[in-house]
């Protein structure tokens, strides 16, 4: 059900896709084997770690006395009233329990808040039609925000041209999308692969001060990774609404949007409801998180990791003399490989981890519990796989050395 976590993506036909248990940073599969996690770690949903004791406990309780009632749970309003605390530019606050829920409901607000139904957006913001539209037409709209060639078959063809690609850092092509009179909202990641180039995230903002368009940040991937709140937090520049999950419940399923009360007070006008938005698992598990994320200093934490596992990748390459890029926020840090056979290799690296004992690739999602000394094992572990591939790139064919086939592809950024 969810692309990022297909076997074919890692390690086709050898890859453990099912697993029994979680805790720390150990996974078992159906058979009983362990591996460590220096891969997508949840999709980036565990940033204290598997079953995390304190949030365990949390929800464990609100079980025992009932999740779901005709009555609302209150833990929704001190989890707002939590979200408002931090984000103070914020007032008011609605939750989902997936990302994409989240985004589409931000989109329905900021819509009826501008009056406006088009949108301006950068980056990968889900599966639902407001999104998925940018590709009718030539289909090629997304290839630089989420996958090459994607149909948006089953999404309605009247709403083509209601979404507006811009690159990031390229203030020309977002003054082209803004200035189409329609836009009434502007939807983008703040940060993903680079950072913003001086000036970029403030003109932005400008624009839609000056134009009457509603600002979202889309935080649901970078949201307490290098901040406590949103990664806009450490650029100065606030939004207008913005948009968390993954990290916000610890693996329970929670997302939140906040936003000015100006823009938010808009969703009166419309029609937004769902009964298992108002369960109380996710409030509670994410009221605990922030609790603990907060006393333990989380983001600063794996944002040391992050950069601790950068390095060591660098290192290894410098020994080996491979040429390697690096991409994301240091938390969500990733390599590749200069090469025409980068995939291939990212291939090998997990067929070779995996056989030692790890779930690993070319990307880390880091959490609390990957400590010095793992990292350190686990760069050593590494190593002799850098040296192979430095064999194949002098000359040795790499796919004397695969079990299968090569990994699918993954999502394509634009940022």
């Amino acid at each position: 059900m969810l692309l990022s976590k297909r076997a074919e993506m890692f390690l086709p036909d050898q890859w453990p896709a099912y697993y029994s248990r979680a805790k720390g940073a150990t996974i078992w599969d159906l058979d009983g084997n362990a591996y460590i996690d220096m891969s997508l770690f949840g999709v980036g949903t565990n940033t204290l770690g598997y079953g995390d004791p304190e949030v365990d406990r949390a929800v464990a309780e609100v079980v025992a006395n009932g999740n779901m009632s005709t009555l609302n749970a209150p833990e929704e309003v001190y989890l707002a009233e939590r979200l408002v605390e931090i984000h103070p530019w914020a007032d008011m606050a609605r939750f989902c329990r997936s990302g994409g829920e989240a985004n589409a409901v931000a989109i329905r607000i900021a819509r009826a808040a501008s009056g406006r139904d088009k949108v301006a957006f950068c980056g990968y913001h889900g599966w639902h039609d407001w999104y998925l539209a940018a590709n009718l037409g030539d289909g090629k709209t997304l290839a630089g925000h989420l996958l090459p060639g994607l149909e948006p078959k089953g999404v309605p063809q009247d709403l083509q041209g209601s979404i507006l690609p811009f690159s990031y850092n390229n203030l020309a092509e977002f003054e082209a999308a803004t200035s189409n009179p329609g836009v009434g909202v502007i939807f983008m990641e703040v940060s993903r692969n680079s950072g913003p180039d001086a000036g970029f995230l403030e003109a932005v903002r400008e624009t839609a001060t000056r134009r009457g368009i509603v600002l979202i940040f889309d935080e649901c991937t970078s949201g307490f990774r290098q901040t406590f709140g949103g990664l806009h937090k450490l650029y100065g520049v606030e939004p207008d609404m913005a948009t968390f999950g993954k990290t916000l419940g610890n693996g329970y399923a929670v997302t939140a949007v906040i936003g000015r009360r100006v823009i938010m007070e808009a969703a009166q006008t419309t029609f937004i409801s769902s009964s298992f938005w108002t369960e109380r698992i996710g409030s509670v598990a994410a009221l605990k998180t922030l609790e603990v994320m907060e006393a333990k200093k989380s983001w600063e934490i794996i944002t040391r990791t992050g950069e601790t596992i950068r390095q060591g990748w660098q290192s290894l390459a410098d020994d080996a003399g491979l040429q390697i890029d690096h991409w994301g926020l240091p938390a969500l840090c990733g390599f590749t490989i200069r090469s025409e056979n980068a995939l291939a290799y990212k291939t090998l690296i997990t067929q070779e981890m995996l056989a030692k004992g790890y779930l690993a690739g070319n990307s880390v999602y880091a959490a609390t519990v990957h400590t010095p000394e793992l990292v350190q094992t686990f760069l050593e572990q590494l190593a002799p796989v850098f040296d192979l591939i430095q064999q194949c790139e002098d000359g040795r064919p790499v796919t004397d050395l695969l079990n299968g086939p090569v990994a699918h592809a993954g999502f394509k950024r634009l940022n």
